[in-house]
């Protein structure tokens, strides 16, 4: 996690098993989207679209304008939550899914940059354990419980700056 003053970017790196376009596949399409990321999503998938999702456990609205489109290869999109009690100064952030052939598989960049510090902390290991999900869909494994992987990989990342964890 890169910290710039009050905001923060997470970048995940991952080599998945499958080739670029079934990984955007995965990225794009509602279907595949509530499976792994737990998500009610509508994507007018178009550069200038736009992306309506019900997000994870805990429900999240996140809205955005999609400003990259270039399947499958590219999709970057604004990442906006009204505040909520859960965020209560709201998040106006991005997204950017890299996909790069990577021998038969894909190396995924997941950059999700501007957000509250705060709210990186507690991200940061929610999206470890979604990108597991995803891994999990794409290599026809069992997928993990989204709540068991945060618990199980949230040490291996720092929860605040107070703390220095």
């Amino acid at each position: 996690m890169a910290e710039e003053g009050v905001f923060a970017a997470l970048v995940f790196e991952r080599t998945l098993p499958c080739p670029p376009e079934r990984v955007w596949k995965a990225l794009t399409d509602p279907s595949e989207l509530s499976q792994w990321y737990m998500t009610r999503a509508v994507v007018d998938g178009r550069k200038g679209g736009s992306i309506d999702f019900i997000s994870g456990p805990s429900r999240l609205h996140v809205t955005g304008r999609i400003t990259e489109w270039e399947p499958p290869h590219l999709f970057e999109h604004g990442w906006h939550v009204e505040p909520v009690e859960a965020l209560p100064s709201g998040e106006d952030a991005v997204i950017r899914w890299e996909l790069t052939r990577a021998g038969e598989g894909t190396f995924l960049r997941l950059e999700h940059r501007k957000l509250h510090s705060q709210t990186a902390f507690g991200f940061a290991p929610g999206m470890h354990a979604f990108l597991d999900r995803l891994d999990a869909l794409l290599s026809g494994g069992e997928m993990p419980n989204w709540a068991e992987r945060y618990r199980e990989v949230a040490d291996a990342y720092p929860r605040s700056r107070v703390s220095g964890r």
